[in-house]
């Protein structure tokens, strides 16, 4: 006969199961709510990334540039007198000799100002000369009649004397000495008065030639000026060269002033090199450079810093400062590397994108397991071509990802695939 077997368990039934996972599922759900990794995640394939891993090594402060060669020094040509382009004599590229004729200029309006000033400095000496004969002349009149006058002061003093022993013995009137004294006495403050003017008119017509020769002499030196200013329609090389430019056309007019052209001294020669602005500051006359040239290494420092900048950068000039290539051209360009320090013992990171995304103030941290990447704050102090110098958040061996961060959205955390 069948008897009803009782469950052992009396409360295990399929609504105590059901309950009991819904339980467990909700505790595992409020768990990970609490205690999980809250952190943003994102997949990255890892073979569209770079990952490099950090070193110990010598840090090497420097920079990468290029610099391109220019004569040690231009000299250019300017109009220094204006006029028609009658003819050119040495064409650009030829070397010329200081004083060679590079070019000649036609002014007619300057050989009629020559012209009305010879003329002008012609007339001021015929006036000149007229004015010292009138001189003479008037000179020549008055000491005449010093002459005359001196000869009547004689006679009168003799006539004055005579009548004054005649009236001491009552022989003339005394009208008649009296008027004998007074035509002595006058005759002799002529006298006087004469020598006078005679020594006024010499210290004025000594000063007036004086003068007029002085302003004879401007007018001339002048005209010398003027006449000289024909020579610099003769455009001539000022220095020995490489004539590098020549503007003007044969029949084109020039003002004054006008840039002709360049002379390219070719004793030596000089790097220009165009610098980022970020390292104004560093920049310096006679930090230390070189470059490689078919495999030979060349020194060089730097001469000048041009301290404008110009769309976020400036230049500055490098000179030899020892031997230079031999095949050098002007034009030609070479990369060098311009030390800005001492090397000195660092942690290394490659350079990489990321840099741009995060201005080396963050990076992503590969895991040791390799399965995934962390955001980490780094310092990171000086920088060559190759690599960054990390000052604090990083250690020897651990692995970073140094590629580009633009897809990335700053997420906390990569999963690498």
């Amino acid at each position: 006969m069948d008897r009803v077997i009782e469950k052992k368990y009396k409360w295990l039934n399929k609504k105590t199961i059901w309950i009991s996972v819904i339980i467990v599922i909700v505790f595992l759900a409020l768990f990970n709510i609490i205690f999980g990794d809250k952190s943003s995640k994102l997949n990255v394939e890892k073979d569209k990334i770079t990952i490099e891993t950090i070193s110990d090594g010598v840090f090497t402060d420097y920079i990468a540039l290029i610099g391109t060669v220019e004569p040690i020094r231009t000299v250019y040509l300017d109009a220094i007198e204006g006029g028609r382009v009658e003819d050119i004599l040495i064409d650009e590229g030829n070397m010329v000799k200081k004083g060679d004729i590079i070019l000649e200029l036609s002014n007619t309006n300057l050989i009629l100002e020559i012209s009305n000033n010879e003329a002008a400095v012609s007339r001021a000496v015929n006036e000149f000369q007229n004015t010292k004969i009138n001189l003479q002349l008037q000179t020549i009149n008055r000491k005449q009649n010093l002459i005359e006058t001196e000869r009547q002061l004689k006679l009168q003093k003799r006539q004055f004397e005579y009548n004054r022993e005649l009236f001491k013995q009552n022989h003339i009137s005394k009208e008649e000495y009296e008027r004998s004294t007074e035509q002595y006495e006058a005759t002799k403050q002529q006298y006087a008065l004469l020598i006078d003017v005679l020594k006024t008119d010499s210290v004025f017509r000594e000063v007036q030639v004086k003068s007029m020769e002085n302003q004879i002499k401007r007018m001339e030196d002048n005209l010398k000026i003027i006449q000289g200013r024909l020579d610099n329609l003769f455009v001539k090389a000022t220095t020995d060269g490489e004539l590098a430019s020549l503007n003007p056309e044969i029949g084109e007019v020039i003002n004054y002033g006008t840039r002709l052209g360049t002379i390219n001294i070719l004793d030596d020669y000089k790097l220009r090199v165009e610098i980022d602005e970020h390292y104004i500051a560093r920049v310096k006359r006679d930090l230390p450079a070189s470059f490689d040239f078919n495999g030979s290494d060349f020194a060089i420092s730097i001469d000048k810093v041009y301290p404008e900048v110009n769309n976020g950068r400036f230049a500055v000039d490098m000179v030899f400062t020892s031997q230079k290539p031999d095949q050098i051209r002007i034009g030609q360009t070479f990369r060098i590397k311009l030390e800005l320090g001492e090397s000195k013992q660092a942690l290394l990171i490659p350079r990489g994108g990321f840099y741009q995304s995060t201005g080396g103030q963050w990076v992503y941290v590969v895991d040791p397991s390799g399965d995934f990447a962390t955001k980490r704050s780094i310092v990171i102090g000086r920088q060559n071509p190759k690599f960054y110098e990390v000052i604090d958040g990083l250690k020897v061996g651990e692995k970073v990802i140094v590629s580009g961060y633009e897809n990335f959205n700053e997420k906390d955390k990569l999963i690498l695939e």
